[in-house]
């Protein structure tokens, strides 16, 4: 192999590292998420988005071949939205009227 091929590996490698860094920032931020909501008594949304999005990430079956991370982000990126809208918004001023009195 001459050094552009190895230039390209490289390159390559790195970008599958990267994309893996970030699926796998999601997956602690989606997990933090849910321990958060799940201690404040909020309701976390169907269970079955975040065990799917963890299951997706971590089961070889996906849409893209494994190098490749941009589903997995995705599917954990969509999951953490679901958890978030799932979070009952609460109006500013309202719910401490004791402390306005």
């Amino acid at each position: 192999m001459d050094s552009t091929s190895w230039t390209v590996i490289a390159v390559v490698a790195v970008l599958a590292a990267a994309l893996l860094g970030v699926a796998l920032a999601l997956l602690l931020r989606l997990v933090r998420t849910r321990r958060d909501l799940r201690r404040a008594g909020l309701p976390t949304g169907p269970r079955w988005v975040f065990w799917g999005a963890v299951l997706y990430l971590v089961l070889p079956t996906d849409l893209l071949p494994d190098p490749v991370y941009l589903d997995d982000i995705a599917v954990l990126l969509l999951a953490l939205k679901s958890m978030r809208a799932a979070v009952p918004v609460r109006e500013p001023g309202r719910g401490d009227s004791a402390l306005s009195d």
